[in-house]
């Protein structure tokens, strides 16, 4: 087992010339631009960057396909009612690992790679991605609980030309 303290050393190294200059001290957690956003964990995603707003004026969603799953809900629920919340976009992207393998594949893949069978695990693949985006997109427009005031549309982020293209 890596020694958890060395293995984040770069990272609290970082963090410290961050605390250096933190500028958010005090602030109340609102959404500053009112938005909130459900994406994927992709590393190639600048959520806050690709439409152009900064830390504090949006509340982040990130799970793997950027999925509107039932924990995703109770955030979007909160920041709605909670934390001025007024725009909420679901975003899926290309080329992601979710879209491209089944279910099947991605189970054999983990299985392989852990050595414990992982097909007892709902991975959520996606098949078809502007469908699966509206369907996401309905979830949150539906909820009993995010108002109808509120703007909910479906995007696709382009990882290779940082375009957002409107779906729903």
């Amino acid at each position: 087992m890596t020694d958890p303290r060395g293995a984040f050393a770069d990272l609290l190294d970082a963090n410290r010339d961050y605390a250096a200059s933190f500028s958010l001290a005090g602030f109340d957690g609102i959404a500053r631009a009112g938005v909130a956003m459900v994406t994927c964990m992709d590393s190639r995603i600048d959520p806050l960057g690709m439409i152009g707003i900064e830390p504090g004026d949006a509340k982040i969603l990130r799970n793997p396909g950027g999925r509107v799953t039932d924990q995703a809900l109770v955030a979007l629920v909160i920041g709605v009612n909670l934390l001025n919340v007024n725009r909420i976009l679901v975003v899926h992207h290309t080329r992601c690992a979710m879209a491209q393998r089944s279910e099947a594949e991605l189970h054999e893949a983990i299985t392989r790679r852990s050595g414990v069978d992982a097909t007892w695990m709902s991975l959520g693949v996606i098949d078809d991605q502007q469908r699966a985006v509206r369907a996401e997109v309905a979830k949150a427009r539906s909820h009993p609980l995010i108002p109808d005031y509120v703007a909910v549309g479906g995007f696709i982020y382009d990882v290779d030309t940082g375009e957002l293209t409107q779906i729903a």
